[in-house]
């Protein structure tokens, strides 16, 4: 039985800077049905108050709490392990870790970049790295929607190649890693059996929520999605459907008494 819905922003919520149709009525279904919703994105371009506020606009208020970011999981992880940060980072996201240690032990933090991922910036990195920095990923993931509607490089590849020359291994703090699923469902509480994902993108929403214990996930032909794509990762969706009013259908029809 379903207890609790885990949703992904971008390409499931809104594309862009508009609503996916229907979005704000599903969300109010889940909402009425008394299912708990937390929001799980990737995005690392925008701080957690940008985004928030972008959902209010769309017709969709959350509260602060309910929204998990891996730029806020980055800065708790950087304060429980009282070290400073190496930013190679969206200038829109720096403000994010204005309140960090500023000295001792450093790590790197990569997040979506965008134009700021040349090659200084990269080495300056690189350098970090090679002087003992601990490398965290905001997000892993291969590819985004971009505003022309074609998918563009997202920081994965940048990860990969910082992973490459220094041979280290990138602490992940987003989607996959299934500490920041159990996070938001540690909020609820629900354990990860009774949840349901539901996402745009096959391997670090779906798979990856899989993997990390859920019970289900939803991987919806809107945003990122690419014809097959449910076919290309393992664990392979729960089901695939055509957007966010037919995963809340979905889950409704599974809810039991919700």
């Amino acid at each position: 039985m379903i207890k609790a819905v885990l949703l992904d922003l971008a390409g499931v919520i809104y594309d862009g800077e508009k609503a996916v149709p229907g979005a704000a009525a599903a969300v109010a279904r889940l909402r009425a049905s008394n299912l708990p919703i937390r929001f799980v994105s990737n995005t690392t371009r925008s701080t957690k108050q940008a985004v928030l506020e972008r959902l209010a606009k769309l017709g969709l208020p959350v509260k602060g709490a309910e929204l998990f970011t891996p730029a806020e999981a980055a800065c708790n992880w950087l304060r429980a392990h009282e070290r400073a940060a190496h930013l190679l980072v969206h200038p829109d996201l720096v403000s994010e870790f204005y309140d960090l240690p500023a000295e001792g032990s450093m790590a790197v933090v990569v997040g979506d970049a965008g134009d700021a991922f040349d090659y200084r910036a990269l080495n300056a990195a690189f350098r970090k790295l090679t002087d003992g920095a601990e490398l965290l990923a905001l997000a892993p993931n291969r590819t985004f929607k971009d505003a022309d509607g074609k998918l563009s490089l997202d920081a994965g590849a940048f990860v990969a190649a910082l992973e490459f020359a220094s041979r280290r291994q990138a602490i992940v703090l987003g989607k996959p890693a299934p500490g920041f699923f159990l996070s938001a469902l540690a909020t609820i509480p629900c354990t990860a059996a009774d949840a349901v994902m539901v996402g745009d993108d096959a391997e670090t929403d779906v798979a990856g929520a899989l993997s990390a214990g859920l019970g289900h996930a939803l991987l919806v032909r809107t945003g990122k999605y690419r014809g097959g794509d449910e076919a290309r990762f393992a664990p392979a969706p729960s089901a695939t459907v055509d957007d966010i009013g037919a995963a809340a259908e979905w889950i409704l029809a599974r809810c039991g008494a919700c």
